[in-house]
């Protein structure tokens, strides 16, 4: 996750508040500047001030992950990163997540990589003391905390985790075969940061004190600052609270000797969830920040991406291989690799793909990477620089991984700098010295009995698969109240929470609308704090105007705008997009098909014109049809392999009537996709895209003349009425009933349960979903309390309200252990069915406060910004549908919760849809007294 990296990458945009527009446009890059000091214990500290919002973020980064472990001991680093949140000695069991919900936190997060561990939260602005004695405590006042049951438990956390993104995935076992290929026994990435699900049955007691003493000393950390605050104020906080942890003892630097392949080795794997072939080639690289990473990042951006990519050229539109092609690079500290990832259509041999992978690196040694290319790769790189750094956690991010790997907060300028010098000589010299007749890794992935498929002479990889045993996994018993320890001395009562500094004023942004000449509604939010501007302009055109029996005429018809409008073909429509750093995508949802853009504030007018294009003038270019129609009928197949997507489809088809596009999820079926025609999509477009009926949702730096003369510019290709569609209503839930699709050998349960309930237009919309915060929206929720931190069964649940202005349901969703299917779901059952109906006048005032307080952090980034304008737009909501909320939360009582627990929270009349292995939880589910229905 580092920041060079992730320029390459599509990403969030962050921006933060302001309301006033400059006459002129600055387009350097976001400043980073930083003061940064070390405490006498080898505390590194960096403040960065930005007053735009009463928001502060703190980070803490340590420089372990998991390629400081041993053989043996895998998944540790990241295992630690769950301990630590959940305990200290001042904060107490849970401490740090209430505290942070309590305060109106976005909620305390972490990650973990090969290399490094990251926490952070960010909370109002006069919450800063509270959050530096927190993460304080963290540091050093946790290890005493820690029992042998502690650990038990997580560990189960930890194994879910490994279970739901890797054991229950497609293709999810590849980097761990990748890893143990690439890398010697003894290396430090020779193993995957999630680790094996038996070294984490192995860890303990003794195992996490020598982890925290050897890693978590103040030379090791890094603690960011940033937001809104006095930098004095924070330096005085820092030293006070973290200046007392004793310095450990300095870990010598590692020399490890770069890795080379003797032989190309192929490696092939029955995949129980794949049902389509995937082959990934692997060579090994440099470490991240080494002079050629930069032009390696450009060489693989370059190879993969776009019309005129060497590999989209050759296997997808000439030779019609495949239906994708992907390339990323993975650099780390110590070393790093260049991947390639392709498949075949589905019952196609992977072996057929390799005449095409050496056409396509020919066709790029003949022709390298033209000037123009490379110019709108590093202009994309450089815009997508905004995204990464305009929240104040972002830049927390930024600053502390810079420090920690170069010792330096404010790389990111060198970082920049590398990437520009990049040449097309540099470009080909590294493709010749690190890919051309090298020696590299090869993995074949295939659906279960289909070896044949595979390279040919690869060797069975070593995969170990866990045996899903009913009962394996036994409930560890653990009274937070009860856990005893010695404290650890301090100079001052810890055990005392600061008071809220400072008061601050809750921003709150000026929304205004109008209507352009062409019919065009506009509702927006202007804000300088970056010269950019994000838009989305939204077509009554979502995929309830499409058919039952094609579904993705909606969806189809949108991505095909894309390939190419005006007198531009789609590389050339992609060429003018890149040369202006803008970027354009179309989403469709049951009720949109939005095109939404984002751009340079000084190319809005260029941008605009290209989008009237696509409106206008969509080539409908039949040959791009007949590839993105490819596509989607593979995409169709492979999608029957995902537990996720399964109960998509599984809720679509409960929910709506049979006639109606909604009943399918996705796309639909393959048979379904191919008998799309490209006239189906010309015509979709000319009886549905409308701008007289569009909205456009606009944030960012502009002047309002300016966007009402470049949109209304705009031409509108409906001459006629747009006839108003009535969505299907939801199927009513009289009673909770099982539907179980059986996947045999699943090691986890996907579990979904839904009903019927508020539009978002409704008055007690607000206060459904604020009754449901506690319940479920939030890491300190009752679901998540029970199922992940005292059971273990789960990575994460989550229950909500969700809906439109014409449809609402309450639903909860998550995937547990397949071995605790049943008790979940009884669990699940008696939270629900006791949620408001015991609530106490406490719980309602800290509910309320713990709301009002986090308004602070809703409108910090553009992204933020257009979904509020995207809402109240599309729900017909007033401007200040936010304050109006939160005054109706602030005025509900008890008996209202009650009442609302009651009509929309029932455990006895909720659809419940099941992926899961049917012969080992099937039976035991009966136990319930529910009807349960197969769906297979």
């Amino acid at each position: 996750m580092k920041m060079r990296a992730l320029l390459f990458a599509s990403t969030l945009v962050l921006a933060a508040c302001a309301t006033a527009t400059p006459d002129t446009v600055d387009d350097s890059l976001p400043s980073l500047e930083f003061e940064k000091f070390t405490l006498d214990n080898g505390l590194d500290v960096i403040l960065h001030v930005d007053e735009s919002d009463p928001i502060v973020a703190i980070n803490l980064a340590a420089h372990v992950g998991s390629a400081r472990e041993v053989q043996g001991k895998t998944g540790f680093a990241h295992l630690f990163e769950h301990l630590l949140f959940l305990d200290s000695e001042n904060l107490g069991y849970g401490g740090l997540d209430l505290m942070n919900t309590r305060i109106g936190g976005e909620g305390t997060n972490g990650f973990t990589t090969n290399d490094m561990t990251q926490y952070f939260q960010a909370v109002p602005s006069d919450a800063l003391e509270k959050v530096v004695w927190a993460e304080a405590d963290k540091l050093g006042w946790f290890i005493n905390t820690v029992n042998q049951n502690v650990i038990d438990r997580e560990k189960q956390v930890v194994k879910n985790e490994k279970r739901q993104r890797v054991d229950n995935q497609p293709y999810g076992h590849n980097f761990y075969i990748i890893n143990k290929a690439i890398y010697p026994v003894g290396h430090p990435y020779n193993h995957t940061v999630i680790g094996s699900l038996d070294d984490l049955d192995g860890a303990t007691l003794e195992d996490t004190k020598e982890f925290f003493a050897k890693w978590y000393t103040p030379q090791n950390v890094t603690v960011t600052i940033t937001g809104d605050f006095e930098p004095a104020e924070a330096r005085e906080l820092v030293e006070t609270y973290f200046g007392e942890i004793p310095a450990g003892d300095v870990q010598p630097e590692r020399i490890v000797e770069a890795v080379s392949l003797g032989e190309t080795k192929s490696y092939i794997h029955e995949d129980s969830f794949a049902k389509v072939p995937q082959l990934t080639m692997v060579w090994p690289a440099v470490a991240e920040y080494h002079e050629d990473s930069y032009a390696l990042e450009v060489l693989m951006t370059y190879l993969s991406d776009g019309k005129r990519a060497p590999f989209n050229e050759v296997m997808i539109d000439e030779e019609q291989l495949t239906t994708g092609v992907g390339t990323f690079t993975w650099f780390k500290e110590l070393a790093g690799e260049i991947y390639l990832f392709v498949s075949p259509k589905a019952g196609e041999d992977i072996d057929d793909l390799v005449p095409g992978i050496e056409q396509s690196f020919a066709r790029f040694e003949a022709d390298g990477i033209p000037e123009e290319a490379l110019e709108r790769i590093k202009t994309e790189a450089e815009v997508a620089v905004y995204d990464e750094v305009q929240s104040a956690l972002g830049k927390a991010i930024a600053l502390a991984e810079y420090n920690l790997f170069r010792d330096d907060p404010g790389y990111l300028d060198d970082d920049i700098a590398a990437l520009r010098a990049v040449t097309a000589d540099d470009v080909m010299d590294v493709y010749n010295r690190y890919i051309k007749d090298k020696n590299y890794i090869a993995t074949s992935f295939v659906p279960k009995g289909e070896l044949e498929l595979g390279l040919e002479g690869a060797q069975t990889a070593t995969v170990v698969e866990e045996v899903v045993v009913q009962g394996a996994e036994a409930d560890v018993p653990y009274d937070p109240d009860a856990r005893i320890f010695e404290p650890t001395p301090s100079s001052f009562d810890r055990t005392v929470e600061p008071d809220f500094g400072e008061p601050y004023t809750l921003p709150i942004p000026a929304i205004w609308r109008a209507e352009a000449t062409n019919g065009l509604d506009i509702v927006g939010i202007q804000s300088n704090e970056v010269p950019l501007i994000e838009f989305a302009i939204d077509f009554d055109a979502g995929k309830n105007r499409a058919t039952a029996d094609k579904p993705g005429v909606a969806v189809m018809m949108g991505d095909l705008l894309l390939k190419g409008a005006g007198e531009r073909d789609t590389a050339a429509f992609e060429d003018a997009l890149g040369n202006l750093g803008s970027e354009i995508n179309v989403f469709t949802n049951n009720r949109f098909t939005t095109i939404r853009g984002k751009t340079l504030a000084r190319n809005l007018d260029a941008t605009v014109n290209l989008v009237n294009d696509m409106i206008n003038a969509p080539a409908f270019d039949a040959d791009e049809f007949e590839t993105l129609r490819e596509q989607y009928a593979q995409a169709s197949v492979a999608e029957q392999a995902n537990p996720n997507f399964l109960a998509t489809q599984a809720e679509a088809k409960l929910t709506y009537p049979a006639d109606s596009a909604l009943s399918v999820a996705g796309a639909g079926t393959e048979d379904q996709v191919r008998s799309i025609t490209l006239d189906d999509l010309k015509d979709f477009h000319t009886n549905y895209f409308d701008v007289s009926t569009a909205t456009l949702n606009i944030v960012g730096d502009y002047k309002e003349a300016s966007v009402l003369s470049a949109f209304g510019a705009i031409a509108d290709p409906v001459t006629g009425d747009l006839t108003s569609k009535v969505r299907p209503t939801m199927a009513d839930v009289d009673q909770t009933r099982i539907y179980f699709y059986d996947v045999p050998d699943s090691k986890q349960s996907v579990i979904r349960l839904a009903r019927p309930a508020l539009t978002s237009t409704d008055p007690e919309y607000a206060r459904l979903e604020a009754l449901n915060f506690p319940l479920g929206a939030i890491y300190t929720s009752k679901l998540m309390t029970e199922l992940r931190v005292n059971k273990g069964y789960t990575y994460g649940i989550r229950s909500g309200a969700t809906g439109d202005k014409d449809l609402g349901s309450f639903v909860v969703r998550t995937s547990v252990r397949t071995n605790a299917t049943k008790e979940s779901l009884e669990i699940i059952r008696d939270i629900v069915g006791e949620h408001g109906r015991n609530m106490t006048e406490a719980e309602l005032a800290e509910l309320k406060e713990s709301l009002m307080r986090g308004q602070a952090l809703k409108t910090e980034t553009l992204g933020d910004k257009l979904g509020l304008v995207q809402d109240i737009s599309r729900n017909d909501l007033p401007a200040d549908i936010r304050a109006q909320e939160m005054a109706r939360v602030q005025s509900m009582t008890l008996d209202d919760a009650l009442a609302l627990s009651s009509a929309h929270m029932r455990p006895d009349a909720m659809r419940i849809v099941i992926v899961g292995d049917a012969a080992s939880q099937k039976e035991r589910l009966a136990d319930l007294g529910y009807e349960i229905i197969d769906l297979n």
